[in-house]
């Protein structure tokens, strides 16, 4: 059967807004407006979709007029819903906060998007790709229903949790859950010290590891780190030539084998807008490990979809399967 990835994330509206810099308590700063746009789940889906994986979302959306742009711009990418739109409240929104690096911050309300998910209208089959993230897993949203249900996912469906900003909010019993069912966990470096009161990178990794079977640590410019819970065979770990480098770890204080951290490299890129660029990087390892893709080539892929993205203005700026494939052919390993 064909791959699909269902996401039972936030899909939400991005109210984008350009700022020079953070202001101080108190204070203000002038801004200029983009717009709005699509955000959270959404732009992880539209990635990868963009990349060739169909996708579905199955979480909440509203009755309203950011629950009409997430559906118009799920429409003119494929991708299919698999639910009506709640009739009493429309889909939520963030405030994003872009200033003059890129670096963006988010205040988040929530909506439709948050109201308790029907999972039995989310068909999962073997084969498929289930994405799950941390604003789903959130007391005031959906963690006393989405925690059991991925915990009982059908091995064979390969499950990515992508813990997300709020990622210290999520109920401890819910992460537990979780953990023996996850295949992959995304973050990034923030979020990464979070989970584990780890600061330096690779140590995160692998405390990470420890804890769930293997990570993505997205690491902006630098690239990611791939850490797997256990050294797997050179057919399942890929190849990622060059700059690349591979370290055995040893974790036997955590009572496993060994825990193996590859630093993946990421491109030259010029950053004009970071808001999606983790959503895009996800989007674009799923469709990649769909593909048949080894995990370091997949994280590779993901690298080069994110650099582009960040170069572009605007959430939804994840570039296509054809522009990923001419970046990788400038770049070749």
């Amino acid at each position: 059967m064909t791959p699909r990835l269902i996401s039972v994330g936030n899909a939400i509206v991005d109210v984008v807004v350009r700022i020079p810099a953070l202001p101080e308590r108190g204070g203000d700063v002038l801004g200029s407006s983009v717009g709005s746009t699509p955000g959270g789940s959404a732009n992880m889906l539209i990635a990868a979709a963009r990349q060739g994986l169909a996708s579905i979302y199955g979480g909440g959306h509203g009755t309203g007029p950011n629950g009409d742009l997430v559906r118009a711009l799920f429409e003119r990418d494929g991708i299919s819903l698999s639910r009506p739109p709640s009739p009493d409240a429309d889909t939520g929104f963030d405030i994003a906060l872009i200033d003059a690096d890129g670096e963006r911050t988010f205040v988040t309300v929530f909506g439709a998007e948050a109201s308790l998910i029907d999972t039995e209208r989310v068909e999962v089959s073997p084969g498929d790709l289930l994405h799950v993230s941390g604003y789903g897993l959130l007391e005031r949203t959906n963690g006393a229903v989405l925690g059991p249900w991925v915990a009982e996912v059908a091995e064979g469906v390969t499950v990515l949790f992508d813990p997300g900003p709020l990622c210290g909010d999520i109920p401890p019993v819910v992460l537990e859950l979780m953990k023996d069912r996850v295949d992959w966990l995304s973050c990034n470096l923030r979020e990464a010290r979070l989970l584990t009161g780890e600061m330096d990178a690779a140590a995160a990794a692998i405390a990470l590891a420890a804890e769930w079977r293997a990570v993505v640590l997205r690491l902006g410019a630098e690239g990611c780190l791939v850490a797997q819970r256990r050294r797997p065979s050179a057919a399942a770990r890929g190849t990622v030539p060059g700059p690349a480098r591979g370290l055995a770890l040893g974790t036997a204080a955590r009572g496993l084998d060994a825990a193996l951290v590859t630093a993946v490299p990421g491109f030259p890129a010029t950053v004009v807008d970071t808001n999606g660029a983790g959503d895009s990087h996800v989007g674009a390892f799923l469709a990649a490990l769909a593909a048949g893709h080894p995990p370091l080539e997949a994280a590779r892929r993901a690298n080069a979809c994110a650099a582009i993205a960040v170069g572009r203005p605007g959430p939804t700026s994840a570039p296509t399967a054809a522009e990923v494939d001419e970046l990788l052919a400038a770049h070749p390993a």
